[in-house]
């Protein structure tokens, strides 16, 4: 399978970051993005990287909600964390109930403030879990005995949150009946070779799927139809890439975070991304 986009269309965004795996875009345009050692890094348009604040541990996913405050999924603190755009934490999640929280891995609002995240567990177990985190702050378990399930990214209609599962190199696609609540789930995409992490929508329900340990990037259609769209064999360019976004000036550029490498890279595609609940 040929890729779609040849890798010479890729240029490096920002340089200089923390083996970077996750990337959110603000309202205001600016893209920010966690390091190994717990560094939360903003990065203005024109890729210039700014330390924020410090955490410790190991960030993996953000996510922003409507009220621009920063959500971060840290696993070594085995925990989600709460920010405000100065980098103080607010507040600190780290049980679900009696569960002590392993591994939260990354997060996404809908336009009720319900904030589904996932919590991967052991890589070689099927022990990893689907939460909601309440507006009240109180989680709830969705979905129990996944498969290192990672990435999530959830349909323009809200009806449909897809979880990436990683050592199954498939994605879920798992219904909403209503906010914060979901029906059993589908297998929506397999065979995403090898190690699928991070997951993002565009405008026309396409989802891109970045490969962690192929250095692939793969786009789904609505249907369920897999195409390569970006490869690189050397891992330089896409490097372990983890987390993708959506920005640019006309929202239609990809950007992606490379957790083997120190960069970001990025590449226009054809289709404007999907805005994100605290982008409206």
């Amino acid at each position: 399978m040929l890729p779609q986009i040849p890798l010479e269309r890729f240029e490096v965004f920002a340089e200089g970051l923390d083996h970077p795996e996750g990337l959110a875009f603000d309202r205001d345009g600016d893209l920010w993005a966690g390091g190994e050692q717990g560094q939360i890094y903003r990065i203005s348009r024109k890729g210039e990287v700014r330390t924020v604040t410090t955490l410790g541990g190991f960030n993996l996913g953000l996510t922003f909600s409507a009220q621009q405050e920063l959500f971060v999924c840290n696993f070594k603190l085995g925990a989600l964390l709460q920010l405000s755009r100065s980098g103080k934490v607010k507040r600190t999640w780290e049980r679900a109930g009696r569960y002590r929280l392993r591994n939260p891995n990354f997060a996404v609002f809908d336009s009720e403030g319900n904030l589904y995240f996932s919590d991967s567990g052991d890589f070689k177990k099927a022990d990893g879990f689907l939460f909601v985190l309440r507006p009240n702050g109180k989680i709830e378990q969705l979905l129990a005995s996944l498969a290192f399930p990672n990435g999530l990214s959830l349909s323009a209609d809200e009806r449909t949150l897809y979880v990436v599962q990683s050592t199954r190199d498939d994605v879920l696609a798992v219904p909403i009946t209503q906010p914060g609540t979901c029906g059993r789930p589908r297998i929506f995409a397999a065979g995403l070779h090898n190690v699928p992490d991070g997951a993002a929508l565009d405008a026309d329900g396409n989802l891109y799927v970045t490969c962690y340990a192929s250095h692939n990037v793969y786009r789904v259609s609505p249907a369920g139809k897999v195409v390569l769209l970006a490869a690189d064999r050397e891992g330089t360019m896409l490097a372990g890439p983890t987390n993708a976004a959506f920005g640019g000036t006309g929202f239609n550029e990809l950007y992606f975070a490379n957790l083997s490498r120190w960069h970001i890279c990025r590449v226009r595609v054809e289709v404007k991304g999907q805005p994100l609940a605290s982008q409206h």
